[in-house]
């Protein structure tokens, strides 16, 4: 079951929503809480490196219209944009 560091997002999505309903009818074996447990870290792993790469692409524009993006946030945005 360690086959879950091949698999996509929706994949993992997927697996975790299918153990999900298999707990809600009988409780999990040890085999499958642990490779739930892989899911999750997974999981967590795929969703702050997409949500990193959000920020890092993100401007920041005042009312009057101007770029005040904190230079931090700019100089990670500039290491992707080449």
């Amino acid at each position: 079951m360690s086959q879950s560091k091949e698999m996509s997002m929706p994949e993992v999505i997927q697996e975790i929503n299918r153990l999900a309903k298999i707990k809600k009818d009988r409780e999990l074996t040890s085999e499958e809480s642990a490779y739930r447990e892989e899911l999750k870290v997974l999981y967590l792993k795929y969703f702050r490196s997409g949500f990193e790469q959000q920020l890092k692409s993100t401007k920041v524009i005042d009312a009057q219209g101007n770029d005040v993006t904190p230079s931090k946030l700019k100089n990670e945005g500039d290491k992707y944009d080449k």
